[in-house]
């Protein structure tokens, strides 16, 4: 399995800078000067490595240069492209208030009553904090806050979450249509 570490969001002047959302917690160490970045293009794009010549932080953003990139046209040609690395090579340790987010995905989410939520698909990062989006029993997505309040108890096996009124009660009763 894939982990993103960042994705090219836009160029930055006329020397083939790149933008760059990170992703990782560990910037510093990922997008190095000499680090070989593995590159996927968007839409089922091939995949092709970078080496990278230049990181700086701008905006709460990266500021890349990489090898063979020398100017906009370049640059723009690998917007949208994602850098990954293989989720094997990282582990979120000992700390057992720390995980990542594939350690998360498809694991149980049950209510502090023993009640079956579904499984966790994904995790979101929004501006204003985490959501754990589970897959209800009847296939609808759930959205749940990933705050201590609410998901008090997170395991390896497990999940459990203290939902306040209303939260699991209110989904619509027919799917949304989008």
């Amino acid at each position: 399995m894939d982990l993103v570490i960042g994705r090219v969001a836009k160029t930055h002047g006329v020397r083939g800078e790149l933008v760059v959302d990170v992703r990782t917690d560990d910037p510093g160490t990922r997008f190095a000067v000499g680090s070989v970045l593995r590159g996927r293009a968007p839409k089922g794009g091939g995949e092709k490595n970078y080496t990278v010549t230049a990181a700086r932080p701008h905006a709460g953003r990266l500021l890349l240069t990489l090898a063979g990139v020398a100017d906009r046209t370049a640059a723009d040609a690998l917007r949208g492209v994602l850098f990954l690395i293989d989720a094997a090579s990282v582990d979120s340790g000992d700390d057992p208030d720390e995980f990542y987010d594939h350690e998360l995905i498809g694991l149980a989410v049950t209510t502090v009553d023993g009640d079956a939520v579904g499984p966790v698909a994904d995790v979101l990062h929004l501006p204003g904090g985490e959501l754990l989006a589970v897959t209800g029993a009847d296939g609808r997505e759930i959205l749940i806050p990933f705050v201590t309040e609410i998901v008090p108890t997170v395991t390896r096996e497990g999940i459990v979450v203290d939902p306040p009124a209303g939260l699991l009660e209110d989904l619509p009763a027919e799917p949304v249509e989008g």
